[in-house]
């Protein structure tokens, strides 16, 4: 059955990891279209919004979306985040980042955590205000609905995963009524999975506990801004922000990206690294039903990786996009299952 896949290019790099991701998925003779969609900075330079209705409805359109990195300016008088608004114009209520040590390059060894982030309120609600020029306020939206499905949904990879734990990520004692409440919801939920251990920490100690003792960590599930945090924490001692890969799922949709930014001091370079966003397309492949092509997809690009001549600069490599783009081509026709 033929799938139809949204494509932002988005903005900095974003065109240049899009393109180098595009010619391995089309290498790979699967049954997608690629659907390319403008927005970010470009398009709200022109248009006066960073994404159009009418775009937004072709993405709506389609199974799903693959998305690069879109810029989102500092300060007052911008745009908000395309990011923000497409998570909840879709209903994209669950962040995934899955992190394990690269061996070529993890900081720490033997890593293998998920971080599953609430993805729709808390502090990235964008309720924000200024009461006089002195003062700003913004608003933590917390709700229970959005707890006892970021919650539910913890649990229930854990089991589909035959993963052992998981562990509440929060700061309740001092964040009483929000943090409060999504810790009391997820008392309630873990009593529902009598054979998932659980386990709490304060997002300040979960920041220590992750240089400290990583191992001991299986799955984290955490607010929007905590897990955010977080998940760069993670990507830096696992393999680096370029290698990083999130999947943002829905009831109804899903969409897959890179966990880095624009990088606007390399756009152009050709040096910047697209195993974060080929990573993210495996996921991609996994979530449309094509489970073998996703392995195969993964495992090329963790054998691209082990290359210091092919991989680029940010992860110590010698290479550019191009040449990591034909190590993974090449990964992929020498694969074994």
């Amino acid at each position: 059955m033929s799938k139809k896949v949204a494509v932002i290019p988005g903005d900095g790099i974003g065109p240049e990891i899009v393109s180098a991701t595009l010619k391995v998925l089309n290498e790979m003779d699967l049954p997608i279209e690629f659907v390319k969609v403008e927005c970010g900075k470009k398009v709200w330079e022109k248009k006066g919004k960073p994404i159009l209705e009418e775009d937004l409805d072709v993405i709506k359109s389609c199974d799903a979306l693959l998305k690069g990195p879109v810029e989102t300016p500092s300060g007052r008088g911008t745009y908000q985040s395309v990011t923000v608004t497409l998570r909840k114009e879709l209903e994209l209520y669950v962040n995934i980042r899955p992190f394990r040590s690269i061996p070529e390059l993890a900081l720490i060894p033997s890593v293998d955590i998920v971080i599953i982030r609430e993805n729709t309120e808390g502090l990235y609600s964008g309720i924000e205000y200024r009461i006089n020029d002195n003062v700003a306020m913004g608003l933590r939206v917390i709700t229970k609905n959005k707890c006892e499905k970021i919650l539910g949904f913890a649990f229930d990879y854990a089991l589909r995963l035959d993963r052992e734990k998981v562990t509440a990520v929060h700061k309740a004692n001092i964040l009483k009524e929000t943090c409060g409440l999504f810790i009391e919801t997820a008392r309630e939920i873990a009593s529902k999975y009598p054979t998932i251990k659980y386990d709490e920490l304060h997002v300040d100690a979960a920041a220590y506990k992750l240089l400290s003792s990583p191992q001991d960590l299986d799955i984290i599930v955490t607010t929007n801004m905590f897990g955010d945090i977080l998940s760069d924490e993670a990507a830096g001692i696992t393999g680096g922000l370029g290698v990083a890969a999130s999947a943002n799922i829905g009831d109804k949709y899903a969409m897959f990206e890179a966990v880095h930014g624009t990088a606007p001091d390399i756009a152009g370079k050709g040096i910047a690294n697209p195993a974060g966003l080929l990573t993210a397309s495996a996921m991609m492949l996994e979530y449309e039903g094509f489970k073998k092509e996703a392995t195969k997809l993964h495992s090329a690009v963790m054998k691209a990786l082990k290359n210091k001549a092919a991989r680029t600069p940010d992860v110590g490599g010698h290479g550019n996009t191009k040449t990591f783009m034909k190590e993974v081509l090449k990964a992929l026709t020498t694969y074994k299952s």
